[in-house]
């Protein structure tokens, strides 16, 4: 391993320690049914997808996701058996947080990189809220009836989308405004 992929691995190392101890920082607004909206938690995985490309965002995200997991281990206690554990895992953690690497992919389709920035966390969070949308729907929503008495479509879209539009929203301003005062550092020209 040379010296430059070394520097990588380590800067890597660190975007990831950041982004678990921002995620550790949650308040939920007023509006929020559930979840917990973070200041720029994944910001970190974007700029790594942004500075070494798509295969170390995804395989920072990857391992992040398994962090995660490990923070939230007690929400697969819920679970009443394998198969639903394994959903647990995979939409609320492995898959949910690991889409967030593919954030990069829009450098080059658009043209403009502080759009293509933008663009791709709202797609990348989007997917999150996908897989978070389809975790309750399918998951959380057997499991635990909601006492608003919303169909579960309903519901599980207005929970997640409570905390997850919010995060779209924050990344998203953070990242625009941070792109030309320090856009040497999202093209990794540090």
């Amino acid at each position: 391993m040379d010296s430059k992929q070394i520097k990588r691995l380590v800067e890597c190392a660190l975007f990831i320690a950041v982004a678990t101890v921002l995620s550790l920082f949650e308040f939920k607004g007023p509006w929020a049914l559930g979840g917990g909206i973070t200041v720029c938690s994944m910001l970190p995985l974007v700029i790594i997808a942004h500075r070494h490309g798509i295969k170390w965002g995804v395989g920072s995200a990857l391992i992040y996701s398994l962090i995660q997991l490990l923070l939230g281990l007690n929400n697969v206690s819920y679970a009443p058996d394998f198969i639903t554990a394994v959903g647990i895992i995979m939409l609320d953690y492995v898959v949910a947080f690991t889409v967030i690497g593919f954030s990069a992919c829009f450098n080059g389709v658009i043209k403009n990189r502080q759009l293509s920035i933008v663009v791709g966390i709202v797609v990348t969070f989007t997917l999150r809220f996908v897989c978070h949308f389809f975790s309750g729907l399918f998951i959380w929503e057997a499991l635990y009836p909601n006492d608003a008495g919303w169909g579960p479509f309903v519901w599980s879209l207005a929970y997640n989308g409570s905390y997850m539009l919010p995060e779209i929203i924050i990344t998203s301003v953070v990242a625009w405004l941070s792109y030309l005062p320090l856009k040497k550092y999202w093209h990794g020209e540090n």
